[in-house]
């Protein structure tokens, strides 16, 4: 037995280069064992490019990555951690119990228990071939293999970009219980932001191939606020951009608004004379991803919990 690390993920300097152009570059941060986190960015940020080396189907060009406590190249990762990929990789003349039955034959902590409640609670019928399923059971079935495998880490790339609105719901709530039963740490990349903000409690934002913000969403919402008010000569106000740190910023006619990070007290509009002529309000976490993903050579914001320990 292997005592369990306090951290589900601990990338240092993680980096990855084709040709002249990187991928990933100088990604450092550590996830806790135990949260759901999405990782979120635009095409091309570098999310795919991390799940692949965390799944070892590529290798880092620079840095390193440890899971679970256990370096990334180590072939005993492959225990602790599962991957479904965004095509949900299934061989499509297999019946759901071959499926299942590859599965056990596969993975030495195998739970048929837990793969089968996933299938049953579907209605999927297990002597039903994978490649007449619809996409909605074909990714329960690939669920059900991913928990089956009974994973300290699960990996999902893009898991409900592909299912109608009902299934997704379905699918969220069962990965969110399983999670809860089995204390399975998650990694999900997603462009659903509702779904992120119902589901995760953790976030990874990528930009441009590098780490832009990091940490639990309790703490990255308050450290924002969204400030509203008259444009000084068609410019936010001085008093805000010297102050405080500037996500993004618009300009429309006399208007302002401007996503910020507060640096200190900041004073809001009550419409009583002399007052700050801007309001002030917290924004919502869809409204600080998108800021973040439109802006991304703004400063990265990366939470105390999310940094990566060094050496003293």
């Amino acid at each position: 037995m292997h005592d369990p690390s306090p951290w589900a993920i601990e990338a240092e300097d993680l980096g990855k280069q084709y040709r002249r152009r990187w991928a990933l570059q100088e990604c450092s941060f550590r996830l806790p064992a135990g949260r759901v986190c999405a990782m979120v960015g635009p095409n091309g940020a570098g999310k795919s490019t991390f799940l692949g080396i965390a799944a070892r189907l590529l290798q880092p060009s620079a840095g390193n990555l440890r899971l679970c406590g256990v370096p990334v190249s180590d072939p005993a990762v492959l225990k602790r951690v599962a991957y479904l990929a965004q095509n949900k990789p299934l061989y499509p003349r297999f019946t759901v119990a071959e499926t299942l039955r590859l599965g056990r034959e596969l993975n030495p902590r195998w739970d048929q228990s837990v793969a089968e409640r996933i299938v049953r609670s579907g209605n999927v019928p297990l002597d039903a071939r994978v490649g007449t399923l619809s996409g909605g059971q074909r990714t329960r079935v690939a669920f059900a293999v991913a928990f089956g495998k009974r994973p300290e880490l699960l990996l999902l790339d893009e898991p409900m970009s592909d299912l109608d609105p009902l299934a997704r719901d379905e699918l969220s709530g069962l990965l969110m219980a399983e999670v809860a039963e089995h204390g399975t740490t998650v990694l999900m990349s997603s462009h659903m932001l509702a779904e992120v903000e119902e589901m995760c409690d953790y976030l990874l934002v990528l930009a441009g191939g590098r780490l832009r913000m990091a940490g639990p969403t309790d703490a990255l919402v308050p450290a924002h606020m969204l400030v509203t008010g008259r444009a000084v000569g068609d410019r936010v106000p001085a008093e805000l951009t010297e102050r405080h740190t500037v996500v993004e910023s618009r300009v429309s006619g006399r208007q302002f608004s401007a996503l910020i990070r507060p640096e200190g007290p900041l004073p809001s509009h009550s419409g009583a004379p002399g007052d700050a002529p801007w309001d002030a309000m917290p924004p919502s976490l869809e409204e600080i991803l998108l800021a973040c993903m439109r802006s991304p050579d703004a400063p990265a914001l990366i939470m105390d919990e999310a940094l990566k320990e060094t050496a003293a």
